[in-house]
């Protein structure tokens, strides 16, 4: 055993909580015009694709933060990069350097891997289902 592998579940973790919090003040920043706002103009409440780019963004980043949900909610992020990305910087150049498209590429790999590794530690869902473990097998024991 490779000693890394040792605190792989806390690297996944800690990874998570990192790009989650980033993602989720992306998505304030447009929002909100807030942490160095949204370096133009917020879009208006409905506005496709903009504002709901920027919800899935906030609320995505929360819970991947948290661990709530975390494989489908990075699923639905990594998609939503995916498309920022082909849709507004590819047509610009080939390669993410060229058409300011890093971000966009980093997030929605970054996300994809949160999907297929699963939160890591300190996730939200392991505590409640630990919680609800405890409370299943609790009737069991008083027999």
């Amino acid at each position: 055993m490779n000693l890394l592998d040792k605190y792989r579940d806390h690297v996944l973790g800690l990874f998570r909580v990192v790009f989650g919090l980033l993602f989720a003040c992306h998505g304030a920043a447009t929002l909100f015009d807030v942490l160095g706002g949204s370096h133009g103009e917020s879009p208006s409440p409905g506005e496709w694709p903009g504002w709901w780019a920027a919800v899935i963004q906030l609320a995505g980043g929360v819970l991947v933060l948290l661990g709530c949900g975390t494989r489908a909610v990075a699923v639905i992020c990594s998609g939503s990069m995916a498309y920022a990305y082909f849709r507004v910087h590819q047509g610009n150049a080939l390669l993410p350097i060229e058409n300011g498209g890093e971000a966009s590429a980093m997030f929605c790999w970054a996300f994809l891997l949160i999907a297929a590794m699963g939160p890591g530690r300190w996730a939200l869902d392991q505590v409640l289902t630990r919680r609800g473990d405890a409370r299943a097998e609790a009737p069991l024991a008083r027999h």
